[in-house]
């Protein structure tokens, strides 16, 4: 269990190759904020922020990801989000407000290219199981 602030990001924005995975069994509270990827599987009570943020575990707080939220089908998200691009599994929950937001001149997009001037992407995924 880890309480408190962290972060973790050097004058260039580049986290020095840390990584950080709240696993099924970890849980988090007070406030999370990297400069890379963020995978949840565990529990979170906390505030968010990192580069491509996964929840497949259950989150209590506020989450900026910027570039891309994925809310698998296991995972729960009760806060308010702000986002370039947003993935929701067919079987995920999410409960509050949703403000999408270009990426950054530095957030590129996964093909290497920055988004046009003004654009806004939003991806909406379901996964049907048969």
């Amino acid at each position: 269990m880890a309480r408190g602030d962290r972060s973790r990001q050097d004058d260039n924005g580049y986290d020095g190759g840390n990584h950080v995975r709240l696993g099924p069994r970890d849980s988090l509270y007070g406030k999370l904020t990297i400069a890379g990827d963020l995978p949840v599987q565990g529990t979170v009570e906390a505030s968010l922020e990192g580069r491509n943020v996964t929840v497949q575990g259950q989150v209590q707080g506020n989450v900026t990801a910027r570039r891309r939220l994925t809310l698998s089908g296991s995972g729960a998200l009760n806060g308010d989000v702000r986002v370039s691009r947003l993935s929701v599994e067919d079987g995920a929950m999410i409960n509050g407000n949703i403000d999408m937001q270009p990426a950054g001149p530095e957030e590129f997009a996964e093909n290497g290219e920055a988004p046009a001037e003004g654009e806004t992407v939003a991806v909406a995924e379901t996964e049907q199981q048969g």
